[in-house]
């Protein structure tokens, strides 16, 4: 029988074990052969079976058919399917081969007997689990949100600092009403006078209204195109926001789902039978 302890020791899930425990724990293991394209197993299928990867690569997806959707591609050196391993529940994903595979499986049955007898082992893994959720908490805590809008104020020209303040007077009622009535004033001074600076048809006011719209178009397109550019920082910090906060959520889930079954499974072996020499767990039954 092949000796797999180094693969084993090589996996984060029973890094702490000692040389002794891996060698058991590796004694339990089967080989198992899938062709590429194989279904290893489907989503909602039973589990009971943790998988490592020797040779090959596998898919994991979640869902069926055409909405089916990726979740990763794992290559020799990684495992998957230990939640089921601890708490024989349907499967939450579907593993296929990518490639010929070659892999180790590890029973329910086999592992339970492993840790019943082995207790403190179970507590490593237990340790390594809870390492494991404080790393995906520091890492989830960790700022990814900036206010993109400081930022980028910040860096303004003083060019577009006017084209910003000429586009936000120029779209307001305050410029609406001042424009119309100095407007108004203008045409009834020029139509009253005898001796008009402009009169009628206000050749000189056309002109400065042409002038005026030239000169405020342009500057207004600058502003706008700000705009745009800061749409696009927002929506991309938006997503990069979301896309942590999903994978983080995810990790968290499974980190915690993994910790509460491997409690619940030391829980069922070591606490009722109390036999002597058992560990004694700190805060155990609370």
């Amino acid at each position: 029988m092949t000796d797999h302890t180094s693969l084993l020791g090589s996996l984060n899930l029973f890094e702490s074990l000692s040389s002794e425990e891996l060698a058991t724990l590796s004694a339990r293991l089967e080989e198992v052969h899938f062709p590429a394209g194989t279904a290893i197993f489907e989503q909602g299928a039973p589990g009971g079976r943790l998988f490592i990867i020797e040779e090959g690569a596998v898919d994991i997806s979640y869902g069926t058919g055409k909405d089916a959707l990726g979740l990763a591609t794992l290559v020799p050196g990684e495992y998957f399917g230990e939640l089921s391993l601890f708490d024989g529940e349907p499967r939450s994903a579907t593993a296929r081969a990518a490639r010929d595979c070659k892999l180790l499986a590890l029973d329910h049955i086999d592992f339970v007997a492993f840790t019943s007898k082995r207790p403190d082992a179970a507590l490593k893994i237990m340790r390594e689990l809870a390492r494991r959720l404080r790393q995906t908490n520091a890492a989830f805590s960790s700022q990814v949100s900036r206010n993109v809008l400081k930022e980028e104020a910040e860096q303004l020209t003083l060019g577009q600092r006017v084209a910003d303040k000429v586009a936000s007077f120029g779209g307001s009622w305050i410029f609406i009403g001042s424009f119309g009535a100095a407007m108004a004033v203008w045409m009834t001074i020029n139509s009253l006078l005898n001796e008009a600076f402009d009169p009628y048809p206000f050749i000189l006011l056309n002109l400065m209204l042409s002038t005026l719209a030239a000169l405020q178009a342009p500057v207004i397109m600058m502003s706008q195109n700000r705009q745009g550019v800061k749409e696009k920082l927002l929506a991309e910090n938006d997503y990069q926001v979301n896309l942590k906060s999903e994978l983080g959520i995810q990790a968290l889930i499974k980190g915690q789902a993994e910790l509460i079954a491997r409690v619940g499974l030391l829980e069922r072996q070591v606490t009722p039978s109390r036999r002597p020499g058992a560990v004694s767990v700190p805060g155990e039954g609370a």
